[in-house]
This record gives C-alpha cells, sequence and structure tokens, in this order.
C-alpha cells in the first residue's frame, strides 16, 4: 500500500491534468487550476524539505569533520545568517538582506559563471579539432560565427583585399545564415527530442512503470 496508493494518486492527477488541456469546459478549468494551486503548496513543503535534507547532509561533514567540512560550516552559517535577516527585518528593497544579495550573493555568483568560461574555452579546443568531418565542420561553422560576431571580425574582413572589397557584406550575410538555417535547425531537432523524452518520462510515470520518486535517498 505504501507504494500503490501514491501511483494511483499519481496516475490520477496525471490524467485530469491531460483531460483539463483537452477539453476546454469551465467546471474542468477551473478544478485543474486548484488543483495547480494545491502544487504550488506541495511545492512550498518540498522547499522546506530540501533545505533540512541540506543542513543534515553538512552538519554531519560540519561534525565529522569530513573533507572540506569549513565549506559546510560557511554554508550553514551563511544559511542561518539569512534566513534570520530576512524573518527580522523583511526581504524588500532597502533592508539587510537586499543588501547583503546585492553585494555579496550577485558578486559571488557572477564569479562563479565567469570561471566557466576558462572551461568552456578548454571544451571548445577540444571539440574543434579537425579530427573528422564533423568536427571539421563544427570548426567552420565557430570560425564563421566567431569572426561575424566579434567586433574585429568585421574589421578584419574589411581588410581583406580580395574578399572584403568585392562582397563587403558577404560575412554578415554567411554568418546569418548559419545562425538562422543550421543552428535553428539543430535547436530545433534537441527541443523536439528533449519533449519526446519528457512525455515518455511522464507516460512512464503515469503508467507506474517508472518509481524512482517513490525511493530514499540511498535508492532502495
Amino acid at each position: 500500500m505504501k507504494k500503490t496508493v501514491p501511483l494511483i494518486i499519481t496516475f490520477l492527477a496525471g490524467l485530469y491534468m491531460i483531460v483539463a488541456y483537452f477539453v476546454p469546459h469551465p467546471a474542468v478549468a477551473n478544478s485543474a487550476q486548484q488543483m495547480q494551486g494545491w502544487e504550488i503548496i506541495i511545492v512550498a513543503f518540498t522547499l522546506v524539505l530540501g533545505i533540512g535534507n541540506l543542513v543534515q547532509v553538512h552538519y554531519g561533514k560540519v561534525r565529522g569533520r569530513r573533507p572540506g567540512w569549513f565549506h559546510s560550516a560557511a554554508l550553514l552559517a551563511c544559511l542561518a545568517v539569512m534566513a534570520a535577516i530576512g524573518t527580522v527585518w523583511g526581504v524588500a528593497e532597502g533592508t539587510v538582506y537586499y543588501w547583503l544579495y546585492d553585494n555579496v550573493m550577485a558578486p559571488l555568483s557572477a564569479a562563479m559563471f565567469s570561471l566557466l568560461a576558462f572551461f568552456i574555452a578548454s571544451a571548445a579546443y577540444r571539440a574543434f579539432r579537425a579530427r573528422n568531418k564533423e568536427a571539421t565542420l563544427l570548426l567552420l561553422a565557430a570560425v564563421v560565427i566567431m569572426i561575424g560576431r566579434v567586433p574585429l571580425g568585421p574589421w578584419l574582413w574589411a581588410k581583406l583585399p580580395w574578399v572584403g572589397g568585392h562582397w563587403p557584406h558577404a560575412l554578415d550575410q554567411l554568418t546569418q545564415w548559419v545562425m538562422d538555417v543550421p543552428n535553428t535547425a539543430g535547436q530545433r531537432g534537441i527541443k523536439i527530442g528533449a519533449a519526446l523524452g519528457a512525455v515518455s518520462m511522464a507516460l512512464r510515470m503515469l503508467l507506474g512503470i517508472e518509481r524512482s520518486y517513490l525511493t530514499t535517498g540511498g535508492g532502495s
């Protein structure tokens, strides 16, 4: 019964939302909207559960002095301080919480994302090596896009005696064609594949085939 009841609830709730999408009746639409409101409440409870799990995991690291425990201690301290400040003084603009978010959290996030540029450059160097036909096409497309989008590219193109002089707008046209045709086709293929994967996963959950959400964190 511990697994049967959640499976039945999942199946009925998912089936009803599918029916509400295809049946434009006011009664069905209103009840579906009410269920979405319940979903927001459930998500709020899962947020509390996630915070509790976060505290439990990192407190165990600090207590056991495991490798990297000081990072866990900093996380718990920041979590406690921000929660206390937000609860006492609020989170509106002009409060201490808002100041800490703008002057501490935002710069840290910017620094973290700026580090991704080095990883992207390293991955691009490995991916753009012309080892086969596909990698060569990727390299050519990347070179065209970089020359066409970087401000230095049009200046270099205009300085070329035979190409830039006879076809001054060829670089812009080629760059736009690569972005509009091959790039758009690839993105649509990825989106279609992701949508099919989401539909298949939803069907597996509705039919009770996929039951990973019923297991514990250890996978048992």
